[in-house]
């Protein structure tokens, strides 16, 4: 006799989406530790790669993080090569750009994510394919545009 998989906590759409996200954030930062990277590392890159020459300050308001958390991401990206600070200096912002290394780093990491991308699609049966995507985002804004809770 095969087992049932276990019936899903609750059929609510928020939960559901909180807890699978969860649960593909955990093996995402699983996969992208292989390559000495985390989700808050890809996320950097990618803005940086995005914009160069962004400061500290402008790439913590798009990462939605504080400053001195972002420093600790940039040092870490510093370390593997992948980030540089050729403006900035005593009394000016630190203008931050992705190097060669960043590049490839973020290429594998973006191969990390379409692979994991694919295995959940391949999961889902196809009808529910077609229309994630745009569920989703329209999921993201509703929650973006909400006023914030109590």
């Amino acid at each position: 006799m095969t087992e049932q998989p276990p019936a899903p906590p609750s059929d609510s759409p928020v939960m559901l989406t909180i807890l699978a996200g969860r649960a593909w954030e955990a093996r995402l930062n699983t996969a992208l530790r292989a390559h000495g990277l985390t989700l808050r590392h890809l996320g950097a890159l990618g803005h940086l790669a995005g914009t160069p020459g962004l400061s500290y300050t402008d790439l913590a308001r798009r990462a939605r993080v504080t400053v001195q958390s972002m420093h600790a991401t940039v040092a870490a990206l510093t370390a593997l090569g992948a980030v540089a600070e050729p403006g900035g200096g005593r009394g000016r912002a630190a203008l931050l750009e992705v190097t060669d290394r960043g590049r490839q780093l973020l290429s594998t990491g973006r191969d990390v994510v379409a692979a994991l991308d694919a295995e959940f699609t391949a999961a889902l049966p196809p009808p529910a394919r077609a229309g994630l995507p745009l569920g989703l985002l329209a999921g993201l804004q509703a929650a973006r545009d909400a006023p914030p809770a109590d």
